[in-house]
């Protein structure tokens, strides 16, 4: 059966999503439905855009394998995944995401510990004498 496969990512979560043309909108992430895997409405909401923006929520299946990160940054990774899956499915809708901000990475990650500082850029306190 032909598909159409994309990875996203956010933060530290990657999602490497599949779109199988002719379903009903059932989308599974990590073997588990998605509003089980992300009880959070909002997380929910952010990965159902891309379908929504592109009135396309009943033309595929979804399978989404999603590893690292936290639960928001793992919605944004499937969210990613799944918007450019679509602009492999239809080059048309490409314009249409990228009005919505599905395409653009956010690439902000977590900013190493430095040397002599407590946190990445907590100094430790100042004392005179």
């Amino acid at each position: 059966m032909e598909y159409y496969e994309a990875v996203g990512r956010r933060k530290r979560a990657t999602a490497r999503v599949r779109l199988f043309p002719g379903g009903d909108g059932n989308i599974v992430i990590n073997n588990k439905q998605h509003t089980d895997y992300f009880p959070r409405g909002v997380d929910v909401l952010s990965l159902t855009g891309p379908l929504k923006a592109t009135a396309t929520e009943n033309r595929f299946n979804i399978s989404v394998i999603v590893k690292g990160g936290g639960m928001t940054g793992q919605s944004g990774a499937v969210r990613m995944g799944i918007a450019r899956a679509l602009i492999k499915a239809d080059p048309e809708l490409r314009p249409v995401l990228r009005r919505g901000g599905h395409l653009t990475r956010d690439a902000r990650e977590k900013e190493r510990k430095k040397p002599g500082l407590k946190r990445a850029r907590k100094a430790p306190q100042y004392t005179k004498r």
